[in-house]
């Protein structure tokens, strides 16, 4: 059966202050790889962004989707399915957040004061799916690992950017504890040598196709890691 490859975490450097990648050069590399499909997940305004904070709300959004939309455009263009999300930061632990859109975070300016049981509530009420992002990750910027189970619907625990694989290990061993969803992603900025990410039986039509698809568990892993 022929899988289709789709990469669940990346940045550009439209709107993350970290990623030395365009939107568009991310599509033209993951096309070359032989990727049906990117999601871009951008750090929000609570994470390493570079969209300026004195900018009005919507503004601030715009920025924000820049980079996605630039993805997009070459996507639609030589054929690679692009789709939006975000990671957001909540004092250091992190979460992806897929499903909803531009619009949405325009008419909920609100959303850096909630808290993280707050984002799970608002997030689902809403359609969204919320991911908890290479939770055993130690990084300078990480100051503790904290564990939400029941305010996440699936684990991110093949990050291919973890220094260790024993990262990876951990959060695999934690999602099956509680019975979450597991999800790989590479985490992408734009100077990796490969790519992770999840691989269907079938072509992704939409975010919500992605979302259902996490939830019945119709997916394989895509496992490479670069670090031991």
């Amino acid at each position: 059966m022929d899988l289709y490859q789709y990469e669940t975490h990346l940045h550009t450097k439209e709107a993350s202050a970290c990623a030395q990648t365009s939107g568009v050069d991310h599509v033209r590399g993951y096309k070359g790889a032989g990727y049906t499909g990117i999601i871009v997940t951008d750090h929000f305004f609570n994470g390493n962004s570079c969209v300026p904070k004195n900018l009005p709300w919507a503004k601030r959004v715009d920025l924000l989707y820049r980079g996605y939309e630039n993805a997009k455009e070459e996507g639609d263009r030589i054929g690679l399915s692009v789709f939006f999300g975000w990671e957001s930061n909540y004092r250091g632990t992190e979460f992806l957040i897929y499903g909803l859109d531009n619009l949405w975070l325009k008419n909920h300016p609100e959303i850096l004061s909630w808290s993280i049981e707050e984002q799970y509530q608002k997030v689902h009420a809403s359609g969204g799916l919320v991911v908890h992002a290479h939770p055993f990750r130690a990084c300078s910027y990480i100051p503790e690992v904290r564990l939400f189970p029941d305010q996440v619907d699936a684990v991110e625990a093949i990050n291919f950017r973890n220094q260790s694989n024993e990262f990876n290990d951990k959060a695999i061993a934690y999602a099956e504890k509680y019975k979450l969803p597991i999800i790989a992603g590479t985490d992408a900025h734009g100077d990796e040598n490969s790519h992770s990410g999840v691989a269907f039986g079938h072509k992704i039509k939409d975010i919500k196709d992605f979302i259902e698809s996490i939830r019945t568990g119709g997916y394989e892993l895509i496992r490479k890691e670069s670090h031991t």
